[in-house]
């Protein structure tokens, strides 16, 4: 359970999302399941991000019932003596109402029954679409249950909504207590990248044996030394050619001098993730064409990170970052003028995709790509066509999000440059991104992830101390 964040808190939640659910609506929203790793032994539990944000409760076999008038109601596993000696200690249904300030609680081994009760009379239940496996099967058990009894007087919910629709919209921006628990997620996670990178260097100084594992090894220990529940996601450390594959995974190649590493990680506080990459010379030196492409990211980074602010549109910082790479692609030869055309050329036709072919950014919060529209909910009918000039695919464009105060998105723009026909070689198998997190704010946005450097000539200094 979350001790460091008031249970009013998420009350007030409940209550705000209980005022979109109708008079007569009532919500169904269960934690994750427990999952195994092997014979008799489950993966780390980590809660159903929707359910923590109304509960702030992290033991597993939980569900949460709130209903239009703003009644919520717990089911959680019951105090067992015997297995809390094996498992750890659990809450109960009798200590939950005061501790999560919840109107009522029961055991989980009740929830078939009490469902149905629940259910009945209603006119619309809400539930996460696709979320939950299973979740679609078990609610129309119970609405079975509820039909059988029409001919004593009772009424069966008509409507089936999907809460993923009033849920995404409140988590999207986050208040100033989240942005708190971001920002000291964002410290550990900086404080990581920072004992990697040094780690790196010494290691290679001092001759040794250094592997992509090495480095991963640091950055698990200044999470959970900072406090960190666990990694947000599963580290990228790539070093050499591997940092062209994008969801490359921490492995056994070796760490060399003269070549690149590129980390992508941060760690999970409290709920909230935090997602940083660097990208490094391994002996804390860039060489001239790697220095060369590392400025051209960092600089259309830059002009991406002056591209988010409030009003501006979600898709201005991707817009200004592939301006500042289109560019540099033609400067360096990356890209031939006479082949390829102009700087317009380019991002019309999209041939800067051979070496950036990911967005810019992201939604953060709860989950590492955390939920929220990237379309602008006032603007959905305005729709046209275009005919995607790599694909041929037809694409719906509707008008992108509006950013707002408190919205906080990941910038990341990258380059990644695998041989092939007419690439210089100097530049083969160079891989570098370069992404920080961002609070908007009135001032434009708030870089909460700076805690290690991004110019060259910084992190140079860095890996040499």
């Amino acid at each position: 359970m979350n001790t460091t964040v008031p249970t009013s808190v998420y009350a007030q939640r409940r209550a705000r999302m209980a005022a979109q659910l109708g008079a007569n609506g009532i919500a169904l929203i269960p934690t994750a399941p427990e999952r195994p790793r092997n014979r008799d032994s489950d993966f780390l539990f980590r809660h159903d991000s929707y359910f923590y944000y109304l509960t702030g409760f992290t033991e597993p076999n939980a569900w949460l019932v709130v209903t239009g008038d703003g009644t919520s109601t717990l089911f959680c596993q019951p105090k067992d003596l015997e297995r809390e000696i094996w498992d750890g200690y659990r809450l109960g249904p009798d200590a939950a109402v005061g501790a999560l300030a919840v109107n009522a609680a029961h055991s989980i081994a009740d929830l078939d029954t009490q469902l149905p009760k629940l259910l009945e009379n209603k006119a619309t239940v809400w539930y996460p679409f696709a979320i939950h496996t299973g979740l679609e099967q078990r609610v129309a058990g119970w609405l079975n249950q509820v039909r059988a009894r029409v001919r004593y007087g009772a009424l069966c919910p008509e409507n089936q909504r999907d809460l993923c629709s009033v849920l995404d919209e409140m988590r999207l921006v986050k208040d100033e207590r989240e942005q708190d628990i971001m920002r000291r997620a964002s410290a550990i996670s900086a404080r990581a990248h920072v004992r990697t990178m040094q780690a790196c260097a010494r290691m290679l100084r001092e001759g040794k044996d250094v592997r992509e594992f090495h480095l991963d090894a640091e950055l698990l220990h200044e999470f959970r030394a900072g406090g960190s529940q666990y990694p947000a996601y599963s580290s990228i450390v790539a070093a050499g050619a591997n940092a062209c594959v994008l969801h490359y995974r921490a492995d056994v190649a070796p760490v060399r001098a003269g070549e690149l590493v590129l980390i992508d990680a941060g760690c999970e506080l409290d709920g909230y993730a935090s997602d940083i990459t660097r990208t490094f010379p391994a002996n804390g030196k860039f060489t001239g064409p790697q220095r060369t492409l590392y400025d051209i990211v960092l600089a259309s980074q830059e002009a991406s990170v002056a591209a988010t602010k409030v009003g501006a549109r979600f898709t201005d910082p991707h817009e200004a970052a592939v301006k500042v790479l289109a560019q540099g692609m033609l400067d360096v030869g990356l890209l031939d003028r006479n082949k390829v055309g102009s700087l317009e050329d380019v991002i019309e036709q999209r041939a800067y995709f051979q070496f950036y072919m990911h967005r810019t950014g992201h939604w953060l919060g709860m989950d590492v790509h955390d939920c929220g529209s990237y379309v602008e909910p006032a603007e959905l009918g305005s729709v046209s066509e275009r005919k995607d000039p790599l694909s041929g695919e037809i694409i719906k464009n509707r008008p992108s999000r509006i950013l707002q105060a408190g919205m906080v998105l990941t910038i990341e723009p990258g380059i990644y440059v695998r041989p092939g026909e007419g690439v210089p070689e100097q530049f083969h198998h160079i891989g570098i991104r370069i992404e920080d997190d961002a609070i908007v704010n009135a001032q434009g946005c708030e870089l909460i992830t700076r805690g290690v450097p991004v110019k060259a000539d910084e992190i140079e200094a860095l890996m040499r101390g």
